[in-house]
């Protein structure tokens, strides 16, 4: 199993996190292989707040694609509002952990068991929290709302700590938001296409992530 450090390097490396939602059995590894295929080595599969019964369903596939991807794909827990959801993820085997929100007692409880804290935050207070309970990275969500420029004015007095980008991402503004200052992006239903998936057009989520990976190249960063 990688080491928290370890798992730092592969977002720093590769920067794209792919985000699953509602996609599980076969279907999620089939995914996670097309993903793969392309060029990602970082899922994240997010719990349903809206639909608590399905968090079984989503530390199911936590299990099942940490166990057939092994070392090739790191595998995350998303939608982490909870010490509950957190000790499920990480029995499942989350090696890191998103929220769409900064709530220390889930960063800290994070950190203590090992794993990689990835909040979300938004305001500059919001930032400088999160790092201060001790995120690897915080999360800027919703970003597209507030764009690029808001990245490289935020990162002029914090730019001690690592951004990523979520929330509208695409393949023709991921390298914006990287020359903005951002370490890494999520990116969710523009990749993870739920009617591809239902299709069984994995080859499409292959190709299109093979395009996020080259215009990452093309825009000097080495994925």
């Amino acid at each position: 199993m990688e080491t928290r450090e370890a798992v730092i390097d592969r977002i720093v490396r590769k920067k794209i996190i792919a985000i699953v939602r509602g996609v599980y059995g076969q279907k999620c590894l089939d995914l996670a292989e097309a993903l793969y295929d392309g060029g990602i080595e970082l899922l994240e599969v997010t719990f349903d707040q809206n639909c608590p019964e399905e968090s079984e369903k989503t530390v199911k596939a936590i299990r099942e694609v940490s166990e057939m991807m092994g070392s090739r794909m790191i595998v995350g827990a998303g939608t982490v509002t909870s010490a509950t959801l957190l000790d499920k993820a990480a029995d499942a085997g989350a090696r890191f952990i998103i929220s769409p929100n900064v709530d220390e007692a889930v960063i800290r409880k994070s950190r203590d068991m090992g794993l990689v804290s990835i909040p979300g935050a938004l305001s500059p207070s919001e930032i400088l929290d999160a790092y201060n309970y001790g995120a690897d990275f915080v999360k800027i969500f919703p970003v597209v709302s507030m764009g690029a420029k808001y990245i490289k004015q935020v990162r002029g007095p914090l730019n001690h700590i690592r951004l990523m980008a979520v929330g509208g991402i695409d393949e023709n503004n991921i390298v914006e938001y990287m020359d903005a200052g951002c370490c890494g992006a999520g990116i969710g239903g523009c990749l993870v296409n739920k009617n591809w998936i239902n299709a069984g057009e994995f080859d499409k989520i292959t190709a299109l992530t093979r395009c996020f990976v080259n215009n990452l190249r093309e825009g000097g960063y080495d994925v």
